[in-house]
This record gives C-alpha cells, sequence and structure tokens, in this order.
C-alpha cells in the first residue's frame, strides 16, 4: 500500500455516492481513485485503477455487489483490494453473501462520517473491521440454510481435506469468534503461529479474508450455529 489509501466508491444511488466521495476527499490520507454506479463499472474500474479499497453497494440492478465482488477479486493482482459491503441492514442474505464471495466486512449506510473513515483505514490496513462477534452472527443467520449457496454465487464450500489438524483447529475457534490472541492462548502457541496457521489454511482454500474463513467454517459443518467452541 501507498501512504494514501486508495479508494473506489460504488453505490448506484447518485447523491448517496457523491456524498461518500466528498467525506472521503475531504479525510487525509485517503485518495478517491474512481466512482461508479454499477457492478460492470466496478470491476472496469477496479481493474483500472487498482484501488486498495473498494466501498461497494450490495443491492445494485445489473451487477450486484456479490458478483461484483467475486469478479474483481477474481481478476486482481497481487495485492488484491479488500471490498468493505454497504449495506442498510446488517443481516442482509447479501450480506453474507458478499463475505462469502470474499469481501472483508459490511457498514451499514447509515454509520456515521467517523465510522466509515475509521472502516476504511482498518480494512485498508489490512485489519478484520468487527469484532468476530458480528461476523459470526451474520454467518450463524445464513450459514447452512436453503439458498445459502446461491447468496454466494453457488458455488460449493471448499474441502477441507487439505489442511493440518492444527489449521482446522484454528479455522474451528476463528469460526467460533475468538481472536488470535485468545486463539493463542488457548492452543498455547504464539499469536505469530496463529497468523501463520491462518494464512496457510486461507491459501490452501484460496480464501480472501478472515470473514470468509468464517463463512467456509459454517458451510462445511466444521462449527454449527449455537453450538460451543
Amino acid at each position: 500500500m501507498t501512504d494514501s489509501t486508495r479508494v473506489l466508491v460504488v453505490d448506484d444511488q447518485f447523491l448517496i455516492r457523491a456524498g461518500l466521495v466528498g467525506l472521503l476527499r475531504a479525510a487525509p490520507g485517503i485518495e478517491v481513485v474512481g466512482e461508479a454506479g454499477d457492478g460492470t463499472e466496478a470491476v472496469e474500474l477496479a481493474a483500472r485503477t487498482r484501488p486498495d479499497v473498494v466501498l461497494m453497494d450490495i443491492r445494485m440492478p445489473g451487477m450486484n455487489g456479490i458478483a461484483a465482488t467475486e469478479k474483481i477479486l477474481d481478476e486482481a493482482a497481487d495485492p488484491p483490494p479488500r471490498i468493505l459491503v454497504l449495506t442498510t441492514f446488517d443481516l442482509d442474505e447479501y450480506v453474507y453473501g458478499a463475505l462469502r464471495a470474499g469481501a472483508s466486512g459490511f457498514l451499514l449506510k447509515d454509520s456515521g462520517p467517523e465510522r466509515l473513515l475509521a472502516a476504511v483505514a482498518v480494512v485498508g490496513g489490512g485489519d478484520a473491521l468487527f469484532a468476530p462477534s458480528v461476523t459470526r452472527r451474520l454467518v450463524e443467520a445464513f450459514a447452512r440454510t436453503p439458498g445459502a449457496a446461491d447468496a454466494g454465487g453457488g458455488q460449493p464450500p471448499p474441502d477441507l481435506g487439505a489442511l493440518t489438524l492444527r489449521e482446522v483447529e484454528v479455522l474451528k475457534l476463528i469460526a467460533r469468534g475468538l481472536s488470535n490472541a485468545d486463539i493463542a492462548e488457548r492452543l498455547y502457541i504464539s499469536e505469530a503461529t496463529v497468523k501463520t496457521h491462518l494464512n496457510r489454511t486461507m491459501t490452501k482454500l484460496d480464501l480472501d479474508s478472515r470473514a470468509q474463513a468464517v463463512v467456509v467454517a459454517y458451510e462445511t459443518g466444521l462449527v454449527t450455529p449455537g453450538g460451543g467452541a
């Protein structure tokens, strides 16, 4: 990443998009590299401008935010952009589909300016946006339910057979909402080792975000809604 965080803004409503662009341009350390009114335009601009963060409206006519997220990440050069989904409702199957496709997190459209700018900074820096419990609550609401695969583009969950026993253990604890520090304490290993296991897991399963790893853990049945850690 450069000194400034490069952001692409995607929203089909002009006034909302203009407001986001204006807010971001006024903030130090952020460069708006483009704005798009639909998913197709977002994919084209992402390939051309190579942003660090994409603010992605989820419900748009034509190519929606789920399809655009998946296509952007599939076609991106390393490092891929972080996708931050904009939504009206936190428990939204479209948001679940975007997380399944590799989005790094989601943000409610009625969040204040400070929350938006903080979210862009956090996601742009490569960190998880929310406390794991928030992603867990969303995933538990939709994973392993009829239509869940369709919400994420119809792709089946990956096979966990390539993972070591320790990698499976770490993935299970991540899905249960534990932080890296909590996992390190639980397994008597260092936080650096936890990160190594997670990075290897994400590489083996071709995952783009920690949230996507949580989705996979539920969809494969590694963990079940309401189950204990």
